[in-house]
């Protein structure tokens, strides 16, 4: 099964990918894993990454799609999540041309519906651990007082710069902007379903779960 996440940002669409990955045996591709993960592996595709990457550009969807085509020809597991791509219309288009290509298909397309008010205090005051990425808050999950990861026992501990309450308005604008119209686009398909992001955790998973299991 090949699914994609959807969400603005602080929804929960990388906690819900991490879960998925550890019940299902799926395989996450996160747009930022595999261009730092590309940038050192030394192949010529992780060479025009580092080159990209040094002058400071923005890497484009042809070496996005390029990096994605890599991963489907290789270990399927139990199915890919698109976690951070397409963020735009014509993305969705391009990821539809590879899948066609490579013989995958797209099977589900989960929305983590969430408020924007809500987002603001779920994202201000967020951590995560640096080794894991497990996810951490001050009010709803503290960092444990032995400054321990309670999933991998790392210590260090990270704050994303843009985790406040004006960048979170701008990434949001960028999200309803460039992204949201895809909620359309996959509607039109049949193929998008909708779970509370806002809900506990384990409702939010046992929802996907649900969903996927249709």
């Amino acid at each position: 099964m090949n699914i994609i996440l959807l969400g603005p940002p602080g929804a929960g669409k990388g906690t819900q990918a991490r879960h998925l990955v550890e019940t299902r045996n799926m395989i996450q591709l996160s747009t930022g894993d595999m261009l730092r993960e590309a940038k050192d592996s030394g192949t010529e595709m992780g060479k025009v990454v580092a080159d990209v990457m040094a002058r400071g550009d923005l890497v484009t969807d042809e070496i996005v799609i390029g990096l994605i085509r890599e991963k489907l020809e290789g270990d399927k597991a139990g199915g890919f999540i698109f976690d951070g791509f397409p963020r735009t219309l014509a993305q969705a288009d391009a990821l539809a041309k590879l899948l066609d290509a490579t013989g995958e298909t797209l099977d589900a397309v989960v929305e983590l519906r969430v408020r924007d008010e809500a987002l603001v205090a779920r994202i201000v005051g967020r951590s995560t651990c640096g080794t894991c990425g497990e996810v951490y808050h001050d009010e709803t999950k503290p960092i444990p007082a032995d400054g321990k990861c309670t999933n991998c026992g790392g210590t260090e501990f990270k704050r994303r710069a843009d985790d406040n309450e004006e960048s979170l308005k701008n990434r949001l604008m960028e999200y309803y902007k460039k992204t949201s119209p895809l909620l359309g686009y996959y509607y039109a398909k049949g193929l998008l379903k909708r779970v509370d992001g806002l809900a506990a955790m384990e409702v939010v998973q046992a929802a996907i779960k649900a969903e996927l299991d249709k």
